[in-house]
């Protein structure tokens, strides 16, 4: 309530404006009207608006596959950066290995990229671009 709230002043205050709450992994791609209770009442508005992000990424870029792409991105960015830090001590983690595992059932055979598909899968199954 309180969040919505300040979108509504937000709007009351700016009457050019929109407000959006962001979800950084929301169930599902949306661009949705934000409903919930304020003192017992359903409220809504057309302007405060529930995005996931590669809704959010579309329209602050204007490319519909926005965080598909800079997701597609990432793995080669993330090699270079450990590539870096090479001679770090890194724990053993039994979650790269579910990863793995996920990979090699959609037929992902590099292994980078395997992991990172499984990643996106798991949290971005239904966002664009991850859905082709």
């Amino acid at each position: 309530g309180k969040t919505f709230i300040k979108m509504q002043n937000q709007l009351l205050n700016d009457d050019d404006c929109a407000c959006f709450l962001v979800e950084a992994i929301a169930q599902r791609s949306q661009n949705i009207k934000w409903e919930t209770t304020v003192d017992k009442k359903k409220v809504g508005h057309k302007l405060i608006r529930r995005v996931s992000l590669d809704q959010f990424y579309a329209l602050v870029t204007g490319q519909e596959d926005a965080f598909y792409q800079m997701c597609m991105i990432l793995p080669s960015v993330i090699e270079k950066v450990v590539k870096e830090l090479e001679g770090t001590i890194v724990p053993h983690d039994t979650v790269i290995d579910e990863l793995r595992a996920m990979a090699s059932e959609q037929n992902i055979e590099s292994e980078d990229l395997a992991i990172a598909m499984a990643v996106y899968m798991l949290g971005f199954g239904t966002y664009n671009g991850f859905n082709r």
